[in-house]
């Protein structure tokens, strides 16, 4: 199964900067995570592609350009584009604040906002999470956050997130009908919303179709 994995990734994401590390990580999210079935292995590779952009974006990028954008993106934390001004190409200010109080950070003045801001590929955010993810995956990631920007370390985490969230059952309940309510599920339970739910969703048919030829 990790052949096939390994094809995929060279094929569909060659542009991937560590290929060998991701297949490393891949390998461990198979062997202990359990994401060993086409539909788990597809879902979790096209939603962890589509979440680090292709596997190369492995920090969240809080560098936000025009007040549009960063509404909607933090819609819930702006209650205009006026009010985003002060955190236009304030990547640092803006983490403290739309995290603050979230998820275990402490408050703006804390810096676990953005010290805890999303890593790895599968962006996993928060104090809380990390903690979660350090005793789990025993990795020093509370003091050094840092290291969930090593490819490997990002995959397995991402594996650890998947698992513990139940997303290995609910992309065994997923139909090869037209009904996206399980992928939906599994786009909200990691990206707390929808974005990007068609190409999401394109990426995963691509995904899936190179893994039925390979079978």
């Amino acid at each position: 199964m990790i052949e096939i994995v390994r094809t995929i990734l060279s094929k569909e994401f060659p542009q991937c900067k560590n290929p060998k590390g991701l297949a490393a990580g891949m390998q461990v999210a198979i062997d202990e995570f359990e994401i060993n079935t086409p539909a788990r292995i597809c879902n979790f590779m096209a939603q962890t592609a589509y979440e680090s952009g292709q596997f190369n974006s492995l920090v969240e990028n809080l560098n936000y350009k025009t007040p549009a954008r960063l509404k909607s993106v933090f819609s819930s934390r702006f209650k205009d584009e006026q009010a985003t001004y002060p955190y236009l190409g304030q990547p640092e200010k803006l983490a403290n604040y739309v995290y603050a109080r979230r998820m275990g950070n402490g408050d703006t003045n804390s810096g676990d906002g953005f010290k805890y801001r999303g890593r790895g590929i599968i962006q996993l955010t928060g104090r809380s999470n990390y903690e979660s993810a350090e005793k789990a995956l025993k990795l020093d990631i509370v003091n050094h956050p840092e290291k969930l920007q090593d490819i490997e370390d990002a995959t397995i985490s991402a594996a650890w997130f998947w698992k513990s969230r139940g997303l290995n059952e609910l992309a065994d309940d997923e139909t090869d009908d037209d009904d996206v309510e399980d992928f939906t599920k599994i786009t909200r339970l990691i990206n707390g919303g929808v974005t990007g739910i068609r190409e999401r969703i394109k990426m995963y048919d691509r995904i899936m179709q190179a893994y039925k030829k390979l079978q």
